[in-house]
């Protein structure tokens, strides 16, 4: 297929893109705010104007802004980059006579806390459907849960945080109660796994997809902590604005894809620090 991607040089895009072209589809072009490509105004552009000359099968749309805590402060960042930024992909689709689109909302959107970002990943979903149902754009609807990987992160995601932290002897702090707070954790090659299988599978569907276990914060930071041996301390600090305590995710239905995640957390984890490690270490990072 021939495929578009937005937010190609995040983590999942970066990833997804590579299995992609492994396996036999061609990335024809790629919007990225990294790049100087911004999805904001797309809906005006042609495929032309992107340097495309031939048909595209496909968009996926992984762009967003996707710091919860951020868009608490500040609104705007989810109403322009993550609902206004999906109509305007949904638009050029339409406008451009692509026939479907992979949507990428959150697992968020399922917890009892509201909040800027889950109200604009819900408006994402449900516009998707309303596009289908209106224009016949088929989609597929991902909400992946805590993604990450052996990967350089400039969002500075909970995983980057603390792993470079604690190479640095810097405190871990977390947000609510210890012992009970978890989160469900996937592995990136884990999540594109899924993705693979849900964009083969039946479309016009939304997929929960994530890893198989709910762990527990102040566990995943001890054990940080000492795989790094560190002398970094663990704070405890009240917990932020609408963010949820406790995360976890039922997975069964992209399951019944053959979706089966092979990664664990601790493996996970000492993946990403073996890269980390090298990484901060050939570019000067102390």
């Amino acid at each position: 297929m021939n495929i578009i991607i937005t937010g190609q040089r995040g983590l999942i895009g970066t990833f997804l893109e590579k299995r992609l072209i492994e396996e036999g589809h061609k990335i024809v072009a790629g919007i990225d705010l990294r790049d100087g490509k911004n999805i904001l105004g797309i809906k005006d552009l042609t495929l032309k104007d992107l340097q495309v000359n031939i048909s595209v099968d496909m968009m996926i749309h992984c762009a967003a802004h996707c710091k919860i805590n951020q868009t608490i402060e500040n609104p705007e960042l989810s109403h322009f980059n993550d609902a206004q930024g999906t109509f305007e992909v949904l638009e050029f689709c339409r406008k451009n006579k692509i026939k479907k689109i992979v949507n990428f909302s959150s697992s968020r959107v399922l917890s009892k806390e509201k909040n800027p970002y889950t109200s604009a990943k819900l408006y994402g979903e449900e516009l998707c459907k309303g596009y289908y149902d209106c224009y016949g754009l088929e989609y597929i609807t991902l909400r992946p849960s805590t993604v990450y990987g052996p990967f350089w992160d400039l969002t500075q995601r909970l995983i980057h945080i603390y792993i470079t932290n604690a190479l640095q002897n810097k405190n871990l702090e977390i947000y609510g109660d210890p012992k009970t707070k978890t989160l469900n954790f996937t592995y990136i090659d884990d999540f594109v796994d899924g993705s693979l299988l849900a964009i083969k599978g039946k479309w016009q569907e939304d997929y929960d997809l994530g890893g198989d276990e709910e762990y527990n914060i102040h566990k995943l930071a001890q054990f940080i902590i000492k795989q790094t041996k560190s002398k970094s301390k663990i704070i405890v600090k009240e917990s932020e604005i609408a963010q949820p305590q406790k995360v976890k995710l039922n997975i069964s239905k992209i399951k019944n894809l053959g979706y089966s995640p092979k990664i664990t957390v601790e493996k996970g984890i000492k993946l990403c620090i073996d890269f980390y490690k090298e990484y901060m270490k050939q570019n000067n990072i102390t």
